[in-house]
């Protein structure tokens, strides 16, 4: 038999369910937003899908049994970044960084400049990784979510976590330095 929330819809909880939800999920919508943030590279349709994930998460609270809150959230975020991806940018998906393709040989101003800023050299480090580097590092580092945590989210084995978080700072290591040689290089 089913019981009166689920005759009312998936989209009503009851006060004490509702009141679980805001303790249990609600204190991770910068984590979430964060996430959704690196995966996306915008701001914008980061904040609209982080929205959508936590109407996902709400809706389907019901079917959250315990467990890490936090670990649970962020992977609908994840699930729903990549939907959203898949939908609006599909070549983009697809495509992995490549060091020879992707490095412009032409130094501007501008691009001297934004070098210099460490935040701004750091996000651009970040944005270049392929996507599963550049989630697992986020994880990590700016979530500081343990390798089982990244392995539940993304539901790859921690194994390959680990690997993709070497290789993510590796070319975070590489990416970083480059810049750096070439200023020196240059003499700023």
């Amino acid at each position: 038999m089913s019981s009166p929330v689920q005759g009312k819809g998936s989209d009503v909880l009851d006060p004490q369910d509702r009141m679980r939800f805001e303790q249990l999920v609600l204190p991770h919508l910068d984590a979430a937003f964060n996430l959704a943030r690196w995966l996306l590279r915008s701001r914008a349709d980061a904040e609209d899908v982080a929205q959508d994930a936590v109407l996902r998460a709400y809706r389907f609270f019901l079917s959250f049994h315990g467990g890490d809150a936090r670990a649970w959230l962020l992977q609908i975020v994840r699930n729903t970044c990549y939907t959203w991806l898949e939908k609006n940018r599909p070549v983009e998906q697809m495509t992995e960084f490549n060091e020879e393709l992707h490095t412009t040989t032409s130094v501007s101003p501008e691009s001297l400049a934004i070098a210099g800023n460490n935040r701004e050299r750091l996000t651009r480090a970040l944005e270049s990784l392929p996507a599963r580097q550049r989630e697992v590092i986020v994880l990590r580092e700016l979530e500081g979510c343990s390798y089982k945590e990244i392995s539940t989210i993304t539901s790859i084995p921690i194994g390959t976590v680990m690997s993709a978080l070497s290789r993510a700072r590796r070319q975070l290591q590489v990416a970083l330095s480059n810049p750096a040689r070439q200023e020196a290089a240059h003499g700023l």
